[in-house]
């Protein structure tokens, strides 16, 4: 535990050193430093979805940094330092675990997670479930967070088949409006449908955007595959027919399983 307090102390004494004497620190704000945290989550995650250890250590490290480098603002400014951040979020943990330091019991993670979202709800007078959701979060990831709040306090479907039968259904009202063409109709019905497919995903546990991040990059190996054989062969993709690039594709796909 000592070296850890060490190499924490050690890095709170650099930003104050930076802050200082770095022109570049000493001009950041709380505004001019959010953009790039967002940027170094998105890296983190990508190190994640990729099982980059080393990836993933540094990329907690460029967060770590970035913690530290708002509470120093804050202490700045008068509003709160470190010790104030670090004293949060551990009497938000303890308050919200008492499982572990109280007398509340439980019978696996989904107790856990339903009592977490009860005591939430309890909270500075929050008036809705979902007040806790960043407007801001992308649509498939705030689609997944209100589907996981709703359910900590009772409002689910019953099973993973009672699900899927909501998406057919939703497939069967997105082909109707397709069919009959209204542009505001078919973009209502195909929110639906992505709205239950991710309530599917997380009755079978799977993360959907997870699961479409990690599509995405294989779509792009595949794809960046065709443009290497494309460019071999002395071919612009523009000039191969359909029939052609499936047959890299494939190619791209045979290699995976290998």
């Amino acid at each position: 535990m000592k070296e850890k307090l060490a190499a924490f102390e050690r890095l709170l004494n650099i930003m104050d050193d930076l802050r200082a004497l770095c022109p570049w620190d000493k001009e950041q704000t709380l505004e001019s430093l959010r953009y790039l945290t967002i940027e170094e989550t998105y890296e983190l995650s990508e190190s994640i979805l990729d099982k980059d250890m080393d990836g993933i250590k540094k990329e907690l490290g460029d967060l770590m940094l970035h913690l530290v480098f708002y509470a120093k603002i804050g202490s700045e400014t008068g509003h709160f330092d470190i010790k104030d951040v670090l004293d949060g979020i551990s009497e938000k943990l303890i308050h919200r675990h008492p499982h572990i330091y109280g007398n509340v019991k439980v019978n696996g993670a989904e107790d856990v997670e339903n009592n977490w979202e009860k005591i939430k709800l309890g909270e500075k007078d929050r008036k809705s479930v979902l007040g806790g959701v960043p407007l801001s979060l992308p649509s498939m990831v705030k689609a997944y967070r209100m589907q996981q709040k709703v359910k900590g306090v009772g409002f689910d479907w019953e099973s993973a088949d009672d699900v899927w039968k909501k998406v057919i259904e939703e497939i069967e009202e997105l082909k109707v409006e397709v069919k009959n063409g209204d542009p505001q109709k078919k973009e209502d019905e195909f929110g639906d449908l992505m709205f239950s497919l991710i309530n599917y995903a997380r009755f079978i546990d799977v993360n959907p955007e997870d699961a479409l991040e990690k599509t995405n990059k294989k779509f792009a190996k595949r794809f960046k595959y065709i443009e290497e054989q494309a460019k071999k062969n002395d071919r612009p993709l523009k000039e191969m027919t359909l029939e052609e690039m499936d047959v890299f594709w494939n190619e791209a796909k045979g290699f995976e399983l290998k």
